[in-house]
């Protein structure tokens, strides 16, 4: 019987994937004309380590991972270019509504740092719907590591196999699948995802009361 729900954020309740990759995509392309979107999938839910690997290997200018980021970090900050509003999924707060109605507790565990989770809660106004919010931050290894999703559950005090997990990425999804917690997809192929560990797949968030009827 499931008896928390935890949500991914990017990707999950807002559609920030796109409009961070295009960012990551026009700085790749000033160092490497020839880098093509589908090298940069690998970054979508990847914290900063392994994203800017995955940028680093693209480019291949010989530019560590570290001097890349903190050139694209001086040049431009992108949080604060995203309209988190105008990429927020308003069906979110229906789900939310009734999940508290429902008694569920709801958790938020996404690689994101703290401060911008902070913010597109806040003005979305669903700050108050999560009983933990959580961020790769506190952890020395990121999703696909399970350890976000086995704090996430000691923090709501459920067994992780009463958690349901709601992810869509490729390392988000291994990493709650690996946290031995029921795992929901919210599809989505503009990225190239592998969502084969995962138990169900949702095409929108709506479907998640429904789905926790039958589990």
């Amino acid at each position: 019987m499931i008896k928390s729900v935890i949500f991914d954020m990017d990707g999950v309740l807002i559609d920030s994937e796109i409009h961070y990759l295009q960012y990551d995509l026009d700085f790749a392309r000033t160092k490497n004309p020839n880098v093509t979107i589908d090298q940069l999938y690998g970054m979508v839910g990847a914290s900063k380590e392994p994203a800017w690997r995955i940028m680093a290997e693209a480019i291949a200018n010989g530019q560590s991972w570290q001097e890349l980021r903190e050139e694209y970090r001086s040049s431009i900050n992108v949080y604060t270019q995203v309209d988190y509003r105008a990429i927020f999924r308003p069906e979110a707060i229906p789900v939310l509504e009734t999940l508290k109605a429902r008694n569920y507790s709801i958790a938020l565990a996404s690689s994101t740092q703290m401060a911008i989770i902070r913010r597109v809660l806040s003005e979305n106004q669903i700050t108050d719907y999560f009983q933990v919010i959580v961020t790769g931050d506190q952890f020395k290894q990121s999703k696909p590591n399970p350890e976000i999703y086995h704090y996430t559950a000691s923090q709501l005090n459920t067994p992780e196999n009463q958690c349901l997990v709601i992810e869509d990425s490729t390392l988000g999804i291994t990493a709650a699948y690996r946290a031995r917690m029921t795992v929901a997809a919210l599809i989505d192929d503009r990225f190239g995802f592998d969502r084969s560990l995962a138990h169900h797949e949702i095409a929108r968030l709506t479907e998640i009361p429904d789905l926790l009827k039958r589990l």
